[in-house]
């Protein structure tokens, strides 16, 4: 008989909070069954500002999902991002141990642990450690060393980092909202788990996921993890450039931006015109198209030139064979596709988040990418989540560990 798992990705971003529940069957499928959202009151640039507000705004988000789910729930799988998530590249050397020097499942333990060895300030932690390739005496490119013979193991490794409090507070919202959390997942990574496929990682892609207050950068080659940026970013500066420039509400301006927002002109946007509500009860006014186009133009080109500026000098920018995908709530405003396009002088298409059955409608869009790539990383990831996470009191660093020994596990699978 099939075993169906439950698994909840959470979103926790700066404009909005989305939920995911979702059954996963022990052959893989993927049946979402629950889809909640609710604003985000308490955070910025996706830090949290405001414990309570982010609470309740978790609360809701998730309520709303276990109603039309019809289950409860207790473990989360969340997601974070924030200017203040760096990565670095490590690498670790070992004397292969093995009898007869044949690498073994504890020499590829050993030079994990070895590259990650790496010295931190006080203030980071380290969030997520990813194989890139192994080296066995000086032949590169190996994914899985053991049973191999030499005398000298290699690891080469990415390494993502973020600030503590940051990520403790993350942990203790979802506490205090009555939940669990299963691990702490790197937005863009993700993101990648529901809109990249694994050719397109292997050849070389670009994801940027820009949502309400940060852009989120991932750049994938050889199916590793090669960079992961995040610049603070996104949509809300667009909504909050309306409002300012057009003297109007901060929600008459998300309206605006909805219903007549372009990231580049349109042929007769000078000439339409569109209605704009004024502060405190004013008088509405009708202002040109145009106008606010001109508006989002400036702000998206700059979050685009702004997320280019972190991987041009990239040593692996000139192999993203793939092109750049976007995806998030704001690569869905016409033209963001064409502008991309030319600042970055790629290919450039709108990732969807796919491989999953149930409220495809709900579900299949950009702004869940992140949601339905967290279920998807937990179900990659299950024996974390078979396993559980019971006790949240252990903190960040336990977490960091239960998830640095899923690496040790799975760095005798990379495909």
């Amino acid at each position: 008989m099939e075993t169906i798992n439950i698994i909840t990705g959470l979103d926790v971003g700066t404009t909005k909070i989305g939920c995911l529940i979702a059954e996963v069957s022990s052959s893989g499928e993927i049946n979402i069954k629950g889809v909640g959202t609710a604003p985000s009151e308490g955070l910025r640039y996706g830090m949290v500002v405001d414990i309570e507000k982010t609470v309740r705004s978790i609360r809701k988000a998730v309520e709303a999902a276990e109603a039309m789910a019809g289950v409860a729930v207790d473990l989360v799988y969340a997601g974070i991002a924030g200017d203040h998530i760096r990565d670095i590249n490590g690498r670790g050397v070992v004397a292969i141990s093995g009898e007869n020097h044949e690498v073994s499942a504890d020499d590829v333990r050993r030079v994990i642990e070895a590259a990650r060895a790496v010295a931190l300030p006080m203030d980071r932690e380290m969030i997520h450690i990813l194989p890139q390739e192994f080296i066995v005496d000086q032949q590169r490119g190996i994914r899985d060393p053991v049973g191999m013979c030499g005398v000298r193991l290699e690891a080469e490794v990415h390494i993502v980092t973020g600030a503590v409090a940051s990520a403790q507070n993350i942990y203790r919202c979802i506490e205090k909202a009555g939940y669990t959390t299963a691990d702490l997942v790197l937005e863009s990574l993700a993101s990648s788990y529901s809109v990249l496929t694994d050719d397109a990682k292997e050849m070389g892609v670009i994801l940027i996921d820009i949502g309400g207050g940060t852009s989120d950068i991932a750049m994938f080659y050889e199916g590793c993890l090669r960079l992961s940026r995040v610049v603070a970013l996104g949509g809300r500066n667009v909504t909050n450039d309306i409002a300012i420039e057009l003297r109007t509400p901060i929600e008459a301006a998300e309206k605006l931006k909805l219903a007549h927002g372009s990231a580049i002109h349109v042929d007769g946007d000078k000439e339409q015109l569109v209605e704009v509500p004024g502060m405190n009860d004013r008088s509405i006014r009708r202002v040109s198209r145009g106008l606010l186009i001109d508006i989002i133009q400036a702000r998206m080109s700059e979050i685009l030139t702004h997320t280019y500026e972190e991987i041009k000098n990239s040593d692996y920018l000139n192999l993203m064979t793939t092109g750049l995908v976007l995806t998030g709530g704001a690569s869905l405003l016409p033209g963001t596709v064409e502008m991309a396009e030319n600042i970055f002088n790629m290919p450039v298409k709108l990732g969807i988040p796919r491989g999953f059955t149930g409220m495809v409608a709900e579900a299949q869009r950009p702004q869940y990418a992140t949601g339905v790539g967290l279920i998807m990383y937990a179900m990659q990831n299950k024996d974390d989540f078979e396993e559980g996470f019971s006790d949240n009191e252990t903190g960040v660093f336990d977490n960091i560990v239960s998830r640095f020994k899923t690496f040790f596990k799975k760095a005798t699978q990379l495909d």
